[in-house]
């Protein structure tokens, strides 16, 4: 048996630059991993089966990213490797953060490590982006720029240790739904994402909150007025910024230990609260 952890990720920005041709959008958007993560245990079987426990609305089928990814890396690897996956799911679903690609994203790893596939990082990114655009930032993690669809990484030097506070309003965003509103109500204003990247560098993080932005923010406090709540909520208690995850709906800042706890302690709200870490790993 082999575990893996698969850690969530927040979007420090996300800009939409133009749909392509293939139907994705071109993205720009800076990744981060967070301490928070899903439990992955592998086990060597003749058939793939997925049992998972911390959310039963969760399919253990093909309709699960976790199991096509052992679909995907038998087609690529020429194999028809077997496989009980036990997934111990912490972070929320549909909330933004990752979660199912994060979970595909330690089935890969696991699989390679399990059976001795000897599978490089970049292999294993390209099986991974076959499935989702945000798995080949989950298989490597860290900090990183992710452009063309998310599949192309640029690692970026690690932040500080910042503690994360996540709140997840009720409600889910789909994905899809958010990109299509996202083009039916489009903005040409656009986030300068390498000017935030050169911020970063210098360890100029205030400047850096200042600029963090996400083009589809708008389009999720629409759906979901709670986002915004939850933002201002999180300003009032001493976040120097506040903002939205991927396509929503969670809201996070980055700040102290402190602050956090603060945060934590006067969070009164129909909504899941989560203290965590950056991790840089």
């Amino acid at each position: 048996m082999v575990q893996e952890l698969a850690f969530a990720k927040i979007n420090l920005t996300l800009d939409i630059l133009g749909k392509r041709s293939d139907g994705y959008h071109s993205l720009q958007t800076i990744m981060q991993s967070l301490d928070l993560a899903d439990v992955v245990e592998l086990e060597k079987s003749d058939a793939i089966e997925l049992k998972i426990s911390g959310n039963d609305s969760l399919p253990t089928d093909e309709n699960n990213l976790a199991f096509r990814a052992v679909l995907a890396v038998n087609k690529a690897c020429g194999k028809n490797l077997g496989v009980i996956i036990n997934l111990s799911k912490k972070i929320p679903a549909a909330a933004g953060l990752a979660g199912g690609s994060s979970d595909a994203a330690a089935v890969i790893r696991g699989l390679n490590r399990l059976y001795n596939l000897n599978l490089t990082a970049e292999k294993m990114c390209e099986i991974g982006a076959q499935l989702g655009s945000d798995i080949p930032f989950c298989i490597i993690g860290g900090t990183c720029l992710a452009e063309g669809r998310g599949e192309k990484l640029t690692p970026l030097p690690a932040l500080k240790n910042f503690s994360v506070v996540l709140i997840k309003p009720r409600g889910e965003i789909s994905t899809a739904w958010a990109y299509k509103t996202y083009d039916e109500n489009s903005t040409a204003n656009h986030i300068s994402t390498f000017e935030i990247i050169e911020m970063l560098r210098a360890g100029d993080y205030g400047s850096a909150f200042k600029n963090f932005a996400n083009v589809l923010e708008a389009v999720a406090v629409k759906k979901i007025p709670a986002i915004e709540t939850y933002k201002n909520f999180l300003l009032e208690n001493g976040a120097e910024f506040a903002l939205m995850s991927g396509s929503g709906p969670t809201v996070f800042t980055l700040t102290d230990e402190l602050t956090a706890k603060k945060i934590a302690a006067n969070f009164e709200g129909n909504a899941q609260i989560f203290i965590t870490k950056t991790r840089n790993d």
